[in-house]
């Protein structure tokens, strides 16, 4: 009996570790994993029912059958379904809409993902996941009308554009240059309407479009045209001979200020500079003035004509195109974005307009730089200071002293370099110091605006 019982618990024993292995195996084999697939969509989806609506599916072993229905309460359509023969980790759906009437409003509508993996769980039918998500159907445009604008604009000249967007599922809304640059809307005046300053850049030949951009949740969008009539303007041009001790003395220490590497050949040190340096700090300028945008509610902007630095005269203007050469040979080409007043050294520096204070550091080829915003994306730049009175982030007044004039920067000589930015666009300073041209382009504008909004 004793041998007996012996053999019997060492069969129970054995049978035991045998089910406790296979256990085991079942938990930590992938084959057996338990994880059900996931589906990367939001909650509440908007479609506009044209485009296709896309997501991923992804599972740890592999998919091997999915399935999307569209319902509606009334309707239900299989959109895609698939049972696949060679089962993928992750799968990328593009689902084209349903085919419905056109007057067809859709309430109530849910789209359900079902999906399954290889695994070998669930008595081997594998994971299924089903998630119902809600659509909201939308298939109107946004509105999109152009209510006032300058009537004429130049290269690297401005203007002002007043605008009415209107939609339930707004998503976005600006203006584009070109398809190429952005300008962003500011609210204005009345629930519905907005106010953009504008700029044609320097750096853009051709005028081709400028259009007023407004797309909504559900990615319906609409697209209007902003009648500019376009003015030529000739800019002056000039070839500059770089010299080694230029390279040495200037373009070197800009480079060790601006901690860049210092190359051994000249030219390539000069384009590290001049080029390359000038590009990242341009980015600055325009980064740091959109960051800087306030984007409450206008319903009127005042600016006064911008002044020439006093007792100055004028070394560079806006738009001059400079040719750079070294030792006979064409090696850069880059456009002069500001005007250069030299007076005597360290002449005292003076806002025109009150504004904030956005940006204060040493800026590359800028040199020292202070940046003042004046509202609805205006700014004004005063670069190669030697000495400031004012800090990053101060309020100042207009006819405030901000700053002393110096040589710091790509520069030989104590002089301002003065710029006006357009949401980070410089652009031409003249039209800025000009009363009439800042009335008629500007600020009538603006009240004709008004006063057609009031009619509606």
């Amino acid at each position: 009996m004793r041998k007996k019982s012996n053999i019997g618990s060492y069969i129970f024993g054995t049978v035991f570790i045998v089910i406790i292995g296979a256990l085991l195996y079942l938990f930590n084999s992938s084959s057996f994993e338990q994880n059900k697939p996931q589906v990367s969509i939001q909650k509440d989806i908007y479609w506009n029912l044209r485009d296709s609506l896309n997501f991923t599916i992804t599972d740890d072993t592999g998919i091997k059958y999915y399935k999307i229905t569209y319902m509606d309460g009334e309707n239900e359509k299989v959109l895609d379904t698939k049972v696949l023969e060679t089962p993928q980790t992750s799968i990328d759906l593009k689902i084209e809409p349903p085919k419905l009437g056109m007057f067809y409003k859709g309430e109530n509508v849910k789209l359900k993902i079902e999906a399954t993996d290889i695994s070998k769980w669930n008595f081997f039918n594998g994971n299924s996941m089903e998630t119902v998500v809600d659509i909201i159907v939308d298939s109107t445009r946004p509105v999109a009308n152009v209510i006032a604008n300058t009537y004429a604009i130049v290269r690297g000249g401005s203007g002002v554009v007043i605008v009415e967007v209107r939609d339930e599922n707004l998503e976005d809304m600006y203006l584009t240059f070109n398809d190429i640059v952005r300008f962003e809307l500011t609210p204005f005046y009345k629930e519905g309407y907005y106010i953009s300053l504008l700029a044609w850049p320097m750096e853009i030949e051709s005028f081709e479009q400028v259009s007023l951009i407004a797309t909504d949740k559900a990615n319906n969008t609409t697209k209007t045209k902003v009648p500019l009539y376009i003015r030529n303007y000739n800019y002056k041009t000039d070839d500059l001979e770089i010299t080694d001790n230029f390279i040495e003395n200037v373009s070197t220490i800009v480079l060790e200020n601006a901690r860049k590497p210092i190359d051994e050949e000249p030219i390539k040190r000069f384009l590290r500079s001049n080029m390359e340096l000038r590009a990242e700090n341009i980015n600055t300028i325009k980064k740091v003035t959109l960051n800087s945008m306030d984007v409450r509610r206008i319903d009127k902007f005042e600016i006064n004509p911008f002044v020439r630095l006093r007792n100055s005269k004028t070394l560079a203007g806006y738009g001059d195109k400079r040719n750079y050469f070294y030792k006979g040979q064409q090696i850069d080409t880059q456009w002069h974005l500001g005007i250069d007043w030299a007076s005597v050294r360290n002449a005292p520096i003076h806002t025109s307009n009150s504004g904030r204070v956005i940006y204060k550091g040493y800026l590359g080829i800028y040199g020292n730089t202070l940046i003042v915003d004046h509202g609805l994306g205006l700014g004004s730049l005063y670069a190669h200071f030697s000495s400031a009175t004012v800090d990053e982030g101060d309020m100042v007044q207009a006819n405030a002293h901000i700053a002393n004039t110096g040589a710091t920067g790509a520069v030989f000589g104590d002089h301002l370099h003065f710029g006006v930015l357009v949401q980070g666009n410089e652009v031409n300073p003249l039209e800025w110091m000009d009363r009439s041209w800042i009335k008629t382009r500007i600020t009538d504008i603006i009240d004709s605006a008004k006063k057609a909004i009031d009619t509606k």
